[in-house]
């Protein structure tokens, strides 16, 4: 716990995209890059420019437009096996996207790039070291993120680590460890980011997948490890199970921990935020997602709400005006005197429980 500033890498448009039923259009790109510049997020991973016409086109537009607080980013891989760097396609059209920061991602995996990429070791490596130095070289900031990072660590972890320095060495601003596959634990993310931070120095980064529902947590725990920067995506969407949910960790960070993840005054924004991002990308924002869904806050049993309308702590981690959310008593067969009371003061404010 304490005052550091914790940067947020928001990877809605990038790695949120890939969700199922997630298609953004050029303006649904533009509208949420402009919301979470608004809320502050530190960068803005907007897609892979040498995937597809529409990501190249959206980099294109966002010339066109300043943002006031967040770092746009284009993302792709490191150069070819076999390729020489200046000439790999990929590495040009990050070039041509001409953002202040590039995203580099490499296997740090050995069982990835031996049986997935097909190349050795040390070309891996070579990859790594060319692709950042190149674009360094650029005068562009590189976040590097090493994928499939834990479950690498966990089978061969000096080659894991080996990555990472090389990454370190080759000139990269940010070393992420990934978990790719979203099943690490966050008993084995705690021990292991404390030994990449400690190997490594620097700022080093988490991007966690949430395949057994523990991204929020490994995040999390990550910074308790003494990492500086987190990946996720807003309202937690992405592929399969999704990325960690950074509606759910700024809150946490900022509420219950005591760091800096957005500017303080833009905390409140967070419901409306997330809001506006779950009917931009057509989907139904939950009603249970902790701080800013429907239900957050909402109160059923009437011995609950007694106490809450004498002391909101009572049942209540925060006040829901800290992020922007309201709270609601519902009326059902356990609501109880207090419940019916304060729906009929809705309309009738003078009412008491003394009134006849």
């Amino acid at each position: 716990m304490g005052d550091r500033v914790i940067e947020i890498f928001d990877s809605t448009l990038r790695d949120g995209a890939q969700g199922e039923d997630i298609s953004f259009s050029l303006e649904d790109k533009i509208k949420v890059a402009m919301a979470l510049d608004k809320m502050g997020v530190s960068y803005i991973e907007a897609g892979n420019p040498g995937s597809n016409p529409k990501d190249m086109e959206f980099f294109k537009k966002m010339k066109e437009v300043k943002l006031k607080n967040s770092k746009l980013a284009a993302f792709g891989a490191t150069r070819r096996f076999r390729t020489k760097v200046e000439e790999d396609t990929n590495i040009k059209s990050l070039l041509a996207a001409e953002t202040d920061v590039i995203v580099i991602f490499g296997k740090a995996w050995d069982f990835q790039v031996k049986e997935i990429l097909k190349t050795t070791l040390e070309e891996n490596l070579s990859m790594i070291k060319d692709s950042i130095s190149y674009i360094k070289s650029k005068n562009k900031e590189v976040i590097f993120d090493a994928e499939h990072f834990f479950d690498g660590y966990k089978e061969n972890s000096d080659y894991a680590l080996k990555v990472l320095i090389t990454a370190k060495e080759a000139g990269a601003d940010v070393v992420v460890l990934c978990d790719t596959n979203g099943g690490t634990l966050p008993s084995e993310v705690s021990e292991i980011a404390k030994e990449a931070v400690k190997i490594v120095g620097g700022r080093v980064g988490i991007h966690c997948h949430n395949d057994i529902g523990m991204a929020v947590a490994d995040s999390i725990t990550a910074v308790e490890a003494g990492i500086c920067h987190i990946q996720g995506t807003f309202i937690g969407v992405g592929e399969r199970c999704g990325n960690a949910n950074l509606t759910v960790i700024i809150p946490t960070l900022q509420l219950k921990m005591g760091y800096e993840a957005l500017p303080k005054e833009n905390i409140v924004e967070l419901t409306k935020t997330a809001k506006y991002i779950a009917e931009i990308s057509n989907i139904k924002l939950l009603d249970s997602m902790p701080y800013v869904g429907a239900s957050a806050f909402a109160h059923k049993g009437g011995m609950h709400i007694d106490a809450i309308c004498k002391k909101s702590s009572s049942y209540e981690h925060i006040k829901p005006e800290e992020v922007g959310n309201d709270r609601r008593f519902l009326i059902s067969e356990v609501s109880g005197k207090s419940t019916i009371l304060k729906e009929i003061q809705k309309v009738f404010p003078n009412i008491t429980r003394d009134s006849e």
